[in-house]
């Protein structure tokens, strides 16, 4: 944290406006204003912003100290264009306790409730139907979180939703897809969480509809995270806003 810059606000005179600053990743901060007349977020520019406070971006450029690494399939390394990411390793020294993800990367320190997370993914694995890469979320414990599943071909086990919830890991998606376009090139992810209806929405490259989705309230907060189940994948342009608490819940009003 120490290279994170602490949030700060003042208010000015009514006709002006409340200046918030969030913390984002060393390098840069990202300011936005409340309106107090509308009460709407507006940036540098005057212009609304619907989305939330940025809660931590990065482009992999540099070490990957913000990451906790639960695996040692992990590195920095060169990409076509700049540096990513990247889950190499096939094989895995992690065996969790329950069914669940062999691969992961779980974000130190920022628990959201609400968020928005957006990432940007490239499979490096050999094309077969279980092809995939892992979003995790509301990440409680090694055996508590949420986590997608962007699988090739879906089945019960693939291209869907999960919880592990202290057991292997179930399916909890509500709708997919007949499953997840992979071949060579960088896709776009993002996840949308919303903890008063309990609704989780993911996005594959259409950021307009859904391609899964689940409503499931029995974490309302937690830490994200990226990996594979037992595949490899690299990661670039990871941007996640949100709203952060103090620590993780596991139902509403706990």
């Amino acid at each position: 944290m120490s290279h994170m810059i602490l949030n700060f606000c003042w208010l000015l005179p009514a006709s002006l406006l409340l200046v918030v600053i969030f913390p984002v990743r060393a390098g840069g901060q990202e300011s936005v204003a409340v309106d107090p007349n509308s009460g709407k977020v507006k940036n540098q520019d005057g212009a609304t912003v619907e989305e939330k406070p940025v809660v931590y971006v990065t482009d992999f450029e540099n070490e990957t100290d913000d990451w906790e690494l639960i695996d040692d399939g992990w590195k920095i390394q060169p990409g076509d264009h700049s540096q990513v990411f990247s889950q190499f390793r096939k094989e895995s020294n992690y065996i969790p306790k329950f069914r669940s993800p062999f691969h992961q990367a779980i974000l130190r320190d920022r628990i959201v409730g609400d968020f928005q997370l957006d990432v940007r993914v490239l499979s490096t694995h050999v094309d077969y139907n279980h092809r995939d890469a892992c979003v995790f979320f509301g990440y409680q414990s090694p055996t508590e979180f949420y986590y997608l599943h962007l699988g090739k071909v879906t089945d019960q086990h693939a291209n869907q939703i999960f919880i592990v919830n202290n057991a292997d890991r179930s399916k909890i998606s509500l709708t997919t897809t007949e499953g997840t376009p992979w071949d060579d090139q960088w896709h776009q992810v993002r996840i949308i969480r919303k903890i008063d209806s309990d609704e989780i929405q993911v996005f594959f490259d259409d950021l307009e509809k859904p391609a899964m989705t689940a409503v499931d309230k029995t974490f309302v907060s937690g830490r994200i995270g990226l990996g594979s189940f037992d595949d490899t994948a690299d990661w670039d342009d990871f941007k996640l806003s949100g709203v952060v608490v103090e620590a993780a819940k596991t139902v509403h009003g706990s």
